[in-house]
């Protein structure tokens, strides 16, 4: 297959396909080993990896790996303290751990022929429910109906309140869509952006005279990929700030 045939035949979107590694299935439901369960394992365990490292020698002067975590957790939990406060700091475990396990995943999804899990909308969805489903948990837990109080704002009159009250409630129940289609959508579009330039470079290589722009789109697919660097920590780090603010929500209900 010259150049040609290969870059009209290549798929941008294949890199995204789910394959089972190990069929399975209970009772009839699908419950397949599938790429992605593969890739959210590694991503997993990479988390549990890294804190393993870090804190297996507890240097007074911290090696590599050590002072890559320390950074890692004073980040998060400046991030904590910024935006849900002192007393957010008891969902700092959970915050980190949703912060460590979305740049990995998203990391690894930059390495060649691996599979990107964030780019996967169940599970980014899966996430924000998560997420979502704790606020409105802890929400209630602590303040039982009085998290109600959320979708009201102090100091709006009444008439006023019977429009905003189904904006407030309207607005709540889109934050696991919106919080999962950032991620989702991010994710995706980057990969697909850096499959399209490679099939131009594939094109072009084909394409005789036209060869010699090939280092053309080359270079961009350098800059594409920097740039997805960036977005891969930024997106695990949009994620979680949201994470906060939603959980101030459930800790400070009023407006």
């Amino acid at each position: 297959m010259n150049p040609e045939e290969a870059a009209a035949k290549s798929n941008p979107i294949e890199q995204f396909e789910l394959h089972r590694l190990w069929p399975f299935e209970i009772s009839g439901v699908e419950t397949s080993f599938t790429n992605a369960s593969l890739f959210m394992l590694l991503a997993a365990l990479g988390v549990v990896a890294l804190m393993i490292l870090a804190t297996s020698k507890k240097a007074i002067v911290p090696g590599r790996v050590q002072a890559m975590a320390e950074m890692l957790y004073e980040f998060v939990a400046g991030m904590v303290r910024q935006t849900a406060g002192t007393e957010g700091m008891k969902f700092f475990p959970f915050v980190f751990t949703l912060f460590a396990f979305i740049l990995i995943a998203n990391l690894i999804g930059l390495v060649p022929y691996t599979y990107s899990v964030t780019s996967q909308i169940v599970v980014t969805f899966a996430f924000a429910i998560v997420v979502i489903s704790l606020v409105v948990v802890y929400g209630l837990y602590r303040h039982g109906f009085g998290f109600l109080n959320l979708f009201v704002p102090h100091g709006v009159p009444l008439p006023v309140l019977v429009v905003l009250v189904p904006i407030e409630i309207i607005s709540f129940l889109s934050r696991p869509v919106s919080l999962s289609v950032r991620l989702f959508a991010n994710i995706l579009a980057g990969h697909i952006t850096l499959a399209v330039f490679g099939g131009f470079v594939v094109m072009l290589l084909g394409a005789g005279v036209w060869a010699a722009l090939a280092p053309v789109p080359i270079l961009a697919i350098v800059a594409l990929y920097a740039l997805e660097l960036l977005v891969a920590c930024l997106q695990a780090f949009v994620f979680s700030v949201l994470t906060c603010v939603y959980l101030n929500d459930a800790i400070h209900p009023g407006h």
